[in-house]
């Protein structure tokens, strides 16, 4: 029988129709099934962001907890596939919170050279790399507070991480920092030499409001700005911005329904960064007992960064260990218990990217070497965070709570670099390691 070349044409398309048609459904039915995956986890023990546990469970249904409590109290229906967990303890999946997956140690390249230096095309294979060994070390949330000169490419690595692209952690993006004009490297150039910076300038009403609404619309979760540089006259941490020109970017940022924080090391800086409105000081480096009580007072929060400063004082030659602290390091103790008896939320974040990403767990073992509780660095870097940025289905093992979970070796009660041996991570209901 003839057949028309326009009705062959039809019947092949329309075949070709029904093939589609038919995988829609297969990948439909089958993303629906592994979406009502239970799986039953039983390790000795649960921290639940908040306490510690001995003998519960936790049993995850899709990309939700269902259940968290005596394993006699959960009745597994059929198909639950239970992971056996012996001699480690289940927690939410950990937050960092002061992170640049487009930076990598400054020993091994200098910052100047890698902004000025190595191509985006570089910088994002680095930052595929780094965002799989965070969350490869339990880190299921970043906030990564600045691209340094890499422009916007934190939102296409965001991107590719919700799109199931790269394996990594979900990510609070700050795009761009802002910087005060003259204030921020790379420095040392002829003047008339046109060099990129790691941040963007920003100054007086109209520019300021808008650069943050430019950010906001490039994809920026939360607004960085650096509060203070090192551009005083010798070269010395300065205040940048006035108080005036902080609290128009936190009025412009908070009506979008996003937060500042900023970058402080003086103790001025830090009081106007407070005094503005942000949401967390970050280093604070030069803080006394009357800003950090102002910071209680305010309700804002704290992130040390006691990792970032340990690591650049061994990459200048410091031995630690075998040597006296250096000034600054002595300092950051000091600064550290005075915002610890002043009561202040402390956030746990490490300034990862100065040392190795992966190796997150540094900052919250020299938590605990400068003063803080175990149990109380444990909810820093899991309910509290969850808390100060937002993230209201994180941080906790509770029923209706997204599946970040992750099991470790030993309890980190006793011994808080058990955090470092993860036998487990679980981001949104799906199993990343085991």
């Amino acid at each position: 029988m003839f057949i028309s070349s326009y009705a062959k044409n039809y019947l092949q398309s329309y075949i070709f129709y029904l093939f589609c048609l038919f995988n829609l459904f297969i990948f439909n039915n089958s993303h629906a099934q592994s979406s009502d995956k239970t799986y039953l986890l039983k390790g000795d023990r649960v921290f639940d962001g908040e306490e510690m546990h001995e003998g519960w469970v936790v049993a995850v249904q899709g990309n939700e907890i269902i259940y968290t409590g005596e394993a006699s109290g959960f009745k597994a229906k059929k198909g639950t596939e239970e992971i056996s967990l012996a001699g480690t303890t289940l927690l939410p999946g950990m937050i960092e919170g002061h992170s640049h997956l487009f930076l990598h140690p400054y020993n091994e390249v200098s910052w100047n050279d890698q902004v000025l230096k190595e191509s985006f095309t570089e910088r994002v294979a680095r930052a595929t790399v780094h965002a799989k060994n965070t969350l490869d070390a339990g880190f299921t949330t970043v906030r990564d507070l600045g691209s340094e000169g890499a422009d916007y490419v934190d939102a296409g690595l965001k991107k590719a991480i919700e799109k199931g692209i790269i394996p990594g952690p979900r990510m609070i993006i700050a795009t761009k920092a802002i910087v005060a004009t003259g204030s921020y490297g790379p420095k040392g150039f002829h003047p008339y030499v046109d060099v990129p910076l790691g941040a963007e300038e920003a100054d007086g009403y109209d520019n300021i409001i808008k650069v943050v609404r430019d950010q906001i619309g490039k994809g920026a979760d939360v607004i960085k700005v650096y509060a203070d540089y090192r551009w005083g006259a010798n070269g010395e941490a300065m205040p940048t911005f006035l108080e005036e020109e902080m609290a128009l970017m936190v009025k412009v940022a908070n009506s979008s329904g996003r937060d500042v924080v900023a970058h402080a090391s003086t103790a001025e800086g830090m009081r106007r960064a407070i005094m503005a409105g942000v949401k967390t000081i970050e280093h604070g480096d030069s803080g006394t007992k009357e800003v950090f009580e102002l910071m209680k007072e305010k309700g804002v929060a704290f992130c040390p960064t006691l990792a970032a400063g340990d690591a650049i004082q061994q990459y200048n030659g410091w031995k630690k260990g075998t040597e006296p602290d250096p000034a600054r390091i002595v300092n950051k103790k000091k600064t550290f218990k005075l915002a610890l008896d002043a009561g202040v939320t402390i956030v746990a974040g490490g300034d990862v990217g100065v040392f190795t990403h992966g190796d997150n767990a540094r900052e919250l073992e020299m938590m605990v070497e400068y003063g803080m509780d175990e149990a109380e660095v444990l909810k820093s870097v899991t309910s509290v965070n969850a808390q100060v940025f937002g993230l209201d289905k994180l941080g906790q093992l509770k029923s209706g709570m997204l599946a970040d979970i992750i099991a470790v070796e030993g309890n980190p009660m006793d011994n808080i670099s058990t955090l470092r041996k993860v036998k487990l991570v679980m981001k949104d209901g799906e199993i990343h390691k085991k």
